[in-house]
């Protein structure tokens, strides 16, 4: 123990003598800098110019002047781009004798000024989050960025109270109208930042929050008392400035309580700069005047005398001075008549000069462009940004808990779009989770008639997201909303600034009521999920509303676990990991494995990658979309005759020694009546593994025989094997007889068999007295919104939302499409057993989701852990057969379903079209790969001999960092 206390402080005597090492440099760096300065290069570090990157070159011209005669100390970039900020930086740099502090208002976002950069939330929507961390990180990314583009200082954070919903320039750049958020946001932020080495400006001192009047047109009055701004306005700079606030920048108000001057700017006034905030608040880093152009001060004095009244009132740094030389005079000339000394001057220039030490331009480096674009635009930034509008988005209303909508089968629920703005992200997002109508109609009483046939409506209200201080309601859109209301269950999403809803009266009506702030692809879509249960809402409201809602309130909702959506990194997954499928992908289509394919990837329940490749076919006329429908093929066997199989063992209607007989009765007296389910399940039931039963309908120049089958649909030829060929309705029977009097193989062992599910598609249509299509529609589709998946699926669906199967010159004679591949799935009316399910990688993704959750999903229990666990259990792994109880599972030597790298606990299926689903308990992963690589010819495999699927698979496991 005493040497643990002896180092301990040995080590704290280090750093202590590090630490003054570093500040006796510091200051040695400074003195010496200063000392070198001629009066007039002193003056000059006190401007920091503005900049633009999108202007002609005489622009830059005219700043090379200032930077090479004048020294100017700094710039503030505005509108540009980052390449072009960046060689400007360098060759301004380049220029300067001393490198030059440089600045941006960057509140949410480099994008704030700069194209092509990432933007964060507004401050109003960051203001709705209760954890802070998240504006830690937010900060620190900041930093990262601005550094990684020569910048020193954010002009942020707005630390402004606006406890007035009316003014015009502050709005969504406030965190809310209470002290205490604002504080405990600003402070995250500004830890962020600075604690990546750039340096955060708390502003507009000593607050702006509470005005009517935008300070860059007119002189802006703080019209309270002393006691109220030291209450309120002054309360987030002194939290921040406990904490190592760097910078101040002071507004250009009016404040009569402190400044007595009629309309005299707080930015030139000694009582507000140098008396409150350096003397009471004991200040002691950079203060900025905002910009000396505005004409908040403008309109007071001449350029050239602001910028001496600015700093003689006690800033440090002037701020987009108008006219420099004239200035640089007057301060030649108030030095001469001694109007400030030397000493004041020194402990301005040498603050500055302070902070461009702490910014490492005592050893400046160039901005390097190689990947620059990237660097500022990292998977990581949008990760967070999602997980913010996670943490925001907020339910005020939530009547008998209409939120989260549960049981989306009993649902008809309609969409209802208000207002201008975009509202795609948010209809796609809504159409993932259930059936949604889109009405559009432009009269309000016929859409009043419309929607009493719906059990719920969502309403969308959408502005267009730059134009915030615009987005005011308009009577018809208040009027829409309320009539709406009042005729209907209704959830109205406002993708709006929480002021918008101030002139609606009330919000009796409204069962459903959700603020999401923003109107992007980020805010849309996590109200979608909440309003279905993919994810919960956290937000609580910044502001308040009048009389209908008060700061802090919100409503917690709640996650029945639906599938949601997420960037990798918040799975802890790689993206440039991830991002290497799409080369598989592409290079299966090139060696024309598949002509096009979907991928999907969802990891903890959120989706992280989903993808589409490709086209239907090898002509490249029709892309693939995520929405398409693939013939699944034998993941028929686990998507839609398995869980029912284990619903009837949930039930007890059957168990795992439940002989064949007993399932189908008519099987009592065959060879095959005391085999058990659980050896069917397992392919060990000594079946076959399959019969071309087709082949003997056919007739001698093997063509379909008019004994069996019509070009024309009747009552004794119902079932359409394709177009304009039906086949008889008996034929099943035939089947199902076949099978029973087929010999079984002489011995017990693992050898994959369709009659199986065959045999359990005929048990159940029977026991239940309904067709398979049906009994999996009513028992799973519908409720888990899986309503792309589908049996004969031309029956609901468009032909060009599916790709061709094969060319078929042995059977069918035509291209098979919309019809099911499977020779015995299609002579069953396109319903079978083993196969005959059509769907796309969400659907599918839905119901490996269930299973992962082993029985539960979106709020309902289809089957218990144990019943999962019982299928899910590799029961004869010792002597060399790898299969579950339907599910399959990893392979147990060198070759199998998988890549070789997921867990034993994992199960999933492979389909004879180039279908793969396969999930994985211990690492949480759903995986889903559909394709036609059957396509023109199915005899070809290779999407097979290739390794595709595994391969993606592999990659999909390299990616996961935990």
């Amino acid at each position: 123990m005493k040497h643990y206390i002896y180092l301990t402080l040995l080590l704290s005597t280090i750093g202590f003598a590090q630490n003054k090492i570093n500040i006796q440099t510091q200051e040695q760096w400074v003195d010496s800098t200063y000392n070198s300065l001629s009066f007039d290069e002193k003056v000059g570090q006190l401007f920091m110019i503005a900049a633009y990157s999108n202007k002609k070159e005489d622009h830059a011209q005219d700043l090379d002047k200032l930077i090479t005669k004048y020294k100017i100390g700094g710039l503030i970039f505005f509108q540009g781009g980052p390449n072009r900020q960046a060689k400007l930086t360098n060759r301004f740099q380049a220029k300067s004798k001393i490198p030059m502090l440089i600045g941006i208002d960057a509140e949410w976002g480099l994008s704030m000024r700069i194209d092509s950069t990432h933007s964060y939330p507004w401050n109003m929507t960051l203001g709705a989050i209760k954890d802070n961390s998240l504006l830690e990180k937010m900060g620190m990314q900041m930093a990262d960025q601005s550094k990684r583009l020569g910048i020193h200082f954010t002009f942020g954070p707005v630390v402004d109270i606006n406890t007035n919903p009316k003014n015009p320039i502050i709005g969504n750049r406030s965190f809310g109208e209470t002290k205490e958020n604002v504080a405990e946001k600003a402070v995250a932020y500004m830890r962020g930042l600075q604690s990546y080495g750039v340096f955060a400006t708390a502003k507009h001192f000593p607050g702006h929050g509470d005005t009517s009047t935008d300070s860059h047109h007119a002189l802006p009055t703080v019209d309270f008392s002393r006691e109220r701004i030291d209450e309120v306005e002054l309360y987030p700079y002194r939290e921040l400035i406990k904490n190592g606030l760097a910078s101040v920048m002071v507004a250009h108000l009016n404040v009569p309580s402190i400044e007595t001057r009629e309309n005299y700017p707080s930015s030139l006034s000694d009582k507000v700069v140098t008396d409150i905030l350096k003397n009471q608040l004991k200040f002691e880093g950079l203060i900025f005047t905002d910009a000396l152009n505005m004409k908040g001060a403008s309109n007071f004095k001449q350029p050239g005398d602001i910028d001496l009244a600015a700093f003689l009132a006690g800033n440090d740094v002037l701020l987009f001075a108008e006219n420099v030389p004239v200035a640089i005079e007057k301060f030649k000339q108030a030095f001469k008549d001694k109007v400030f000394t030397e000493e004041r001057l020194s402990h301005s220039v040498k603050k500055i000069l302070k902070y461009k030490y702490k910014a490492g331009l005592n050893n400046y480096c160039p901005i390097e462009f190689e990947n620059l674009h990237t660097d500022l635009n990292k998977k990581e930034y949008k990760a967070l940004n999602l997980e913010m509008y996670q943490n925001a988005i907020t339910v005020l209303n939530n009547v008998d808990e209409i939120i989260p909508i549960k049981n989306i089968e009993k649902e008809k629920i309609a969409f209802i779009k208000i207002g201008e703005g975009d509202s795609s992200f948010f209809e796609d997002k809504l159409k993932e989770y259930a059936q949604i109508d889109i009405l559009t109609t432009k009269n309000l009483d016929s859409l009043l008639v419309q929607i009493k046939d719906y059990s719920k409506v969502i309403v969308g209200y959408h502005k267009p997201e730059g134009i915030w201080k615009k987005n005011e309601m308009t009577f018809k859109e208040i009027n829409w909303i309320d009539k709406i209301s009042k005729n209907s269950k209704t959830i109205v999403a406002f993708f709006t600034k929480p002021y918008s809803l101030l002139k609606i009266p009330t919000f009796e009506n409204t069962e459903g009521l959700i603020e999401a702030y923003q109107n992007n692809e980020f805010s849309q879509i996590v109200t979608a999920e909440i309003i279905f249960g993919a994810t919960e809402a956290k937000g609580v409201l910044p502001v308040s509303l009048k009389k209908n809602f008060s700061a802090n309130d919100g409503i917690s909702t709640k996650n029945i676990h639906r599938l949601s959506y997420a960037f990798p990194e918040q799975v802890n997954m790689n993206s440039d990991v991830l991002a290497k499928i799409d080369a598989i992908a592409k290079y299966a289509i090139k060696s024309k494995a598949t002509p096009g394919m979907q991928i999907l990837v969802a990891r903890r329940g959120k989706v992280v990658y989903k993808k589409s490749f490709g086209y239907h076919t090898y002509d490249t006329i029709q892309k693939v979309k995520n929405t398409d429908l693939y013939d699944l093929a034998s993941l028929t066997k686990v998507l839609s005759t398995l869980p029912n199989i284990m619903q009837d063992y949930e039930k007890g209607k059957i168990n795992f020694k439940t002989t064949l007989s007993e399932l189908i009765p008519s099987y009592k007296n065959s060879n095959k009546a005391d085999i058990n389910l659980l050896d069917m399940l397992t392919h060990q039931a000594k079946l076959p593994a399959w019969t071309p039963f087709y082949a003997k309908t056919l007739d001698t120049l093997k063509k379909p025989s008019t004994k069996y089958y019509s070009a024309l649909q009747s009552k004794d030829f119902p079932y359409k094997v394709s177009n304009n060929l039906f086949l008889r309705k008996d034929y099943n029977d035939t089947i199902i007889n076949f099978i029973k009097d087929t010999q079984l193989l002489p011995y017990k062992q693992y050898k994959y068999s369709d009659y199986t599910f065959i045999l359990l598609k005929e048990y159940l249509e029977k026991s239940h007295n309904q067709t398979l299509d049906k009994l999996s529609d009513d028992r799973f589709y519908k409720s888990l919104g899986a309503y792309s998946t589908s049996y004969n699926p031309l029956e609901k669906f468009e032909l060009n939302r599916i790709p061709p199967t094969e060319i078929d010159s042995y059977y069918r004679y035509d291209t098979i499409q919309g019809y099911v591949h499977d020779m015995a799935a299609a002579m069953q009316n396109g319903i079978g057993g083993h196969a005959g399910l059509f769907s796309n990688s969400l659907d599918v993704a839905k119901i490996m989701q269930m299973f992962l959750q082993k029985g539960t999903y979106g709020g309902i229990t289809y089957f218990t852990p144990e019943t999962f666990d019982a299928f899910n259990t590799c029961y004869f792994c010792k002597i060399g057969n790898r299969r579950g109880a339907g599910f399959d599972k990893p392979q147990l030597g060198n070759e199998g379903p998988t890549c070789g790298c997921t867990s034993r606990t994992s199960f999933g299926h492979t389909g004879f079209t180039g279908t793969m689903v396969w999930a994985d308990p211990e690492k949480e992963l759903v995986y889903v790969f559909l394709s036609n690589r059957t396509y023109p010819d199915a005899n070809i495999n290779k999407l097979s001999k290739l390794n595709i699927r595994e391969d993606i698979q592999k990659i999909i496991y390299q990616s996961i960092t935990d």
